[in-house]
């Protein structure tokens, strides 16, 4: 906790402050924690610890640095209810589970909670999780309904709901192969997403405009060696 405090950057600060972090926190920047993240590496224990200060630089490294094959589902259910903004419930909590052997069932528990932190991190792990597992390990049916389930529900949401769900349509239209025009015809039909957010100049992609760019790319198919970055 030292060192992050040594990392605390006033600019982060307030752009943290204003995409929705809370005090206690310094402001790290994400080069920063990667450079504690080089001496680290995975450390279980840690992760924990760190998460459990409720210090979002803090909650946030730990997510870079837990590790997949130890943590378990009451460990992360217990993270997903203490990601109090987006950059845990959608990136930081995700990003592990999806690594998990048991992130997909987690995931589809997730999407149905009331609770906005576990749904946006409940897409998000699916959407991950298709980025990290080969087409072939995929249950492609389900990926499916879960398109169609966006088509229709998307716009009734949460606010950051809508935005994860919204990346998982590009996720997924990117990384399954047998979905990708499926997925780009959800994107055109479930069309521009609002989502206020938070005053920033952040904007949210229109799904089936990126997932054509990636299309065009030559992306399409190309699997990440990890959910987390």
């Amino acid at each position: 906790m030292t060192q992050l405090e040594s990392f605390g950057d006033p600019n982060t600060k307030k752009t943290l402050i204003n995409h929705g972090a809370k005090e206690p926190f310094f402001g790290v920047k994400a080069g920063d924690l990667k450079k504690i993240l080089k001496k680290t590496k995975k450390n279980h224990e840690l992760s924990l610890a760190l998460y459990a200060t409720g210090n979002t630089d803090a909650m946030y490294l730990a997510g870079l640095m837990a590790d997949e094959t130890q943590i378990t589902r009451a460990q992360l259910n217990d993270w997903a209810e203490k990601a109090y903004w987006y950059y845990l419930s959608e990136y930081a909590v995700p990003w592990v589970a999806a690594e998990t052997s048991f992130g997909f069932e987690l995931g589809l528990e997730w999407i149905e909670s009331d609770k906005s932190q576990f749904a946006a991190a409940g897409w998000g792990c699916l959407a991950y999780y298709a980025g990290v597992n080969e087409d072939e390990n995929l249950d492609i049916e389900k990926y499916s309904a879960l398109l169609d389930r966006v088509a229709t529900e998307i716009h009734d949401q949460p606010n950051r709901v809508r935005y994860v769900m919204n990346g998982f349509v590009i996720s997924v239209g990117s990384y399954i192969t047998p979905l990708t025009e499926k997925a780009l015809k959800i994107g055109a039909t479930v069309g521009k997403v609002n989502v206020e957010m938070g005053g920033t100049a952040c904007k949210v992609p229109l799904a089936a405009d990126y997932l054509q760019k990636n299309i065009e790319k030559g992306r399409v198919g190309k699997k990440r060696k990890t959910a987390r970055c």
